[in-house]
């Protein structure tokens, strides 16, 4: 266990983090060169075209430090984009420490600040990786200070790499080893494993990615889930380490991150954040920090021939066993016909749904303007949930209306905040803070209406 180390890599989107985790991979001989593409990590077509991770990916590396050991280490990729930060919570929580990885030519930006966050709560390891420092645009000391002044760490403590030349991927390795703790907890407790990401396979059901806290579990264990069904039984009928492939092991102890095969066919059985336990001796609790992640943004989506009605929804079904986040229930429109009423994390699933419905599927369908649902309140029947304006109750009836508010943060740089705020009170926004985190980034907190930010607000 003290040989072990799990990190994980925050960054703003574009700041060359899949590529730096081919560099990591390919010092390490993860993954042979024969094997080794672009962005080994994203399995996506669609990810490797935007340069986004979708969907987080885990794998190990040995790692032979120059003390002479042999280290395990585990790198829990991350999602980079807004929509997905419940999954980012997840995989942070299942770290030690993680890589703040900056890009050289652009500085911090908002994403890598939020993460950073959340990184911070979790009470891990920080180390500051600059990025891209092969290119002649590079503005390596005001990056160096920015980092500084964002999480006070000293200049020697941030390591100059490249992700595309592969300078300073020795040093980032030999900084995880040295900075990052081992796990901490005790393989004879009772088992907590938390599930940190949850993919479906057509031949084996449901794969669950997990790293195990307190505990040791072998094939053939007993489980259950502590929040999701915490009355049914399953069978550990496979475990082991992530590697490019599935590598079955016969036990896997505290500290160690890997995958659980129970034979579950229905993705909504397995949820991310969830704990696994042993049905004989079960822990006192689960892991905290679990929740059922909610869909902020609702959209009709309709098929452009009604008689493709079932296959449109066959195609749902099977996204579904991918992704857990997306909801649909069936809707009729008087100018559409039939299709399906969709609930969505934000725009960028909604546009990634579509996307795969067309590509993987297929199916060339008709999407409504996206909207939030809002909650009517009557004077008989009282309170009810309002989708669409023609669900909306007669005004002669309605006592009051509820809508969703949200509380955003804004980092920019001080010469955009007026135009920031113009935008934002335009939008019915409230500015409730004001906080300089470096002297040439500003956060700004707004409380606003879902509706108003959904459509036309930024650019995802």
């Amino acid at each position: 266990m003290k040989n072990i180390r799990n990190f994980c890599v925050i960054a703003h989107i574009d700041h060359g983090k899949s590529t730096l985790s081919d560099r990591l991979l390919e010092y390490t001989n993860a993954v042979s060169s024969r094997n080794l593409q672009e962005q080994t990590l994203d399995s996506m077509d669609l990810e490797r075209e935007r340069g986004i991770t979708i969907k987080s990916h885990a794998i190990q590396m040995q790692y032979r430090h120059t003390d002479g050991e042999e280290y395990v280490l585990n790198l829990i990729d991350t999602p980079g984009h807004v929509d997905f930060s419940y999954e980012v919570s997840r995989s942070i929580a299942a770290c030690e420490g993680a890589l703040l990885l900056v890009d050289a030519t652009q500085g911090i930006q908002a994403q890598t600040i939020s993460n950073l966050y959340l990184a911070i709560e979790h009470d891990l390891e920080i180390i500051p990786v600059l990025n891209k420092i092969d290119m002649e645009n590079a503005m390596i000391e005001e990056v160096s200070e920015q980092i500084i002044g964002l999480i006070g760490c000293k200049s020697e403590e941030i390591v100059l790499a490249s992700g595309k030349t592969g300078v300073g991927v020795p040093d980032i390795l030999n900084a995880i080893v040295a900075r990052i703790p081992a796990p901490k907890g005790d393989p004879n407790a009772p088992l907590q494993a938390l599930i940190f990401d949850s993919v479906f396979n057509s031949f084996r059901g449901v794969i669950a990615n997990i790293r195990i806290m307190n505990g040791t579990l072998r094939k053939g264990d007993k489980v259950r889930f502590v929040y999701t069904n915490p009355e049914k039984e399953y069978e550990a009928d496979e475990i082991g380490i992530l590697q490019l492939d599935y590598l079955p092991r016969p036990e896997m102890s505290t500290g160690d991150v890997g995958y659980i095969i129970t034979g579950i066919k229905v993705s909504k059985e397995i949820k991310v954040g969830d704990t696994i336990t042993h049905v004989q001796q079960p822990c006192s609790e689960g892991i905290k920090g679990f929740e059922d992640v909610k869909p902020m943004v609702f959209a009709g989506i309709f098929p452009i021939d009604n008689d493709d009605f079932e296959d449109l929804r066959d195609s749902l079904e099977k996204l579904q066993l991918n992704d857990a986040s997306l909801v649909f229930e069936p809707e009729t429109s008087v100018a559409l016909g039939f299709g399906f009423r969709c609930g969505f994390l934000g725009m960028l699933h909604l546009d990634i749904i579509q996307e795969r419905l067309s590509r993987e599927f297929n199916q060339d369908v008709i999407t409504t303007i996206p909207n939030v649902s809002y909650y009517a309140t009557t004077k008989r029947e009282g309170r009810m949930l309002v989708r669409t304006p023609s669900d909306l109750p007669d005004p002669t009836l309605l006592d009051h209306v509820e809508e969703p508010y949200i509380q955003s943060q804004i980092i920019t740089k001080p010469e955009y905040i007026g135009a920031i705020m113009t935008l934002c009170m335009e939008k019915r926004g409230l500015l409730t803070r004001q906080h300089y985190l470096t002297p040439d980034r500003v956060e700004l907190t707004f409380e606003m209406p879902l509706a108003e930010i959904v459509f036309n607000f930024y650019d995802p």
